[in-house]
């Protein structure tokens, strides 16, 4: 809205990704801080509370009565602060609107669920749950492939050239992509903020990414695939962040407010989403870390325990392992923080290393 306006004026300032994305990223997080405190109050008259798993440990009992859902306010803020500053006719812009409010939608679904039932295990289930991460995914691949006629070439860090050309195969890679970002996510938000920082970590390493992608300049200074367009998401990916920074002013230990499956799966899904516009499908995992090493941990102890009888942690994710091992909540939390952060760091580094 504001790109047309300004460009009709003839101000050319707004039309620089950079100064756009400045302005969706304070939109975004003015209205986070401002909606968030009204949410909390609103959901608290309607007993719209966390409900916590039989099996988490009892150190989470104290959090049974706080709000859950807060996704829905940062996503909204993102939507609103994305129309305001972003070139809607871009379809990559498009299409990550229609990833962030589809895969909240799908986790509003679930965490209503939880909410009515009163119990963590009462939601979607695990594989109505899946097929409709599938649907949503196989629906954004076909959008990128068949509609926009993206790239379907699969390139690796480090190396300047495609590999090889997936063809049809990349709705099925992307769909994978974006479901698997979108379940990470998920998993990791077992702890106060811990997903959110990792989050706007990779948020920024993902818009910066996304950005060179877009630049000739860049993108040919770096050796990097040149895709016209996908830098606008940029835009999306900065207002995403100063929503979940103005998420994480309520959401940081003790927490006010949990982000609930509706901003899990949204977050994780449009990380996944951003990493497919930027070539950088298998450079998500160093730029998700945390999240790998937390979806490895289910995998490991799940598998270990049918196959062997045998449980690899004291619980699973990790972070629970390490609050059975008496760890602090907030020591956890920080730690894994600076994991993340140095992740990013070096997954930044490795753009000129090619």
């Amino acid at each position: 809205m504001l790109y047309w306006f300004f460009r009709h004026m003839d101000v050319n300032l707004f039309q620089y990704i950079t100064v756009r994305a400045g302005f969706a990223f304070f939109i975004a997080f003015v209205l986070t801080i401002y909606l968030m405190p009204l949410f909390i109050t609103w959901a608290k008259s309607k007993k719209a509370s966390q409900p916590i798993n039989k099996f988490a440990p009892k150190t989470h009992l104290k959090k049974s009565d706080t709000p859950t859902m807060g996704g829905v306010i940062f996503v909204f803020s993102t939507v609103i602060a994305t129309l305001l500053s972003a070139n809607l006719s871009n379809p990559y812009t498009v299409g990550a609107l229609f990833t962030l409010i589809s895969f909240c939608a799908l986790g509003f679904g679930d965490d209503f669920g939880k909410i009515v039932s009163k119990n963590n295990l009462h939601g979607l289930s695990a594989r109505a749950k899946f097929a409709l991460q599938m649907l949503l995914g196989l629906g954004i691949g076909s959008f990128l492939l068949y509609y926009i006629g993206f790239d379907s070439s699969f390139y690796v860090p480090f190396v300047k050239f495609a590999i090889f050309d997936m063809g049809w195969g990349a709705l099925i890679f992307w769909a994978v992509v974006i479901v698997a970002a979108s379940n990470a996510v998920n998993l990791t938000d077992g702890l106060d903020g811990l997903a959110t920082v990792p989050s706007i970590f990779a948020l920024f390493s993902l818009g910066v990414i996304v950005y060179v992608t877009g630049n000739a300049v860049l993108s040919s200074y770096l050796l990097w695939p040149k895709i016209i367009g996908v830098g606008e998401v940029a835009v999306v990916a900065a207002a995403l962040s100063g929503a979940l920074i103005g998420f994480l002013w309520y959401n940081c230990n003790p927490a006010e407010v949990f982000m609930g499956d509706s901003g899990s799966l949204a977050v994780g899904a449009f990380l996944g989403y951003m990493a497919i516009l930027g070539k950088s499908e298998i450079l998500l995992i160093l730029i998700g870390l945390i999240f790998v090493i937390e979806t490895v941990s289910v995998i490991a102890q799940v598998g270990s325990y049918k196959l062997r009888g045998k449980r690899i942690f004291l619980m699973a994710p990790i972070h629970h392992h390490f609050e059975m091992k008496q760890w602090a909540e907030n020591k956890i939390i920080v730690r894994f923080w600076i994991i993340a952060f140095i992740a990013n760091l070096v997954a930044l580094i490795t753009l000129k290393i090619r």
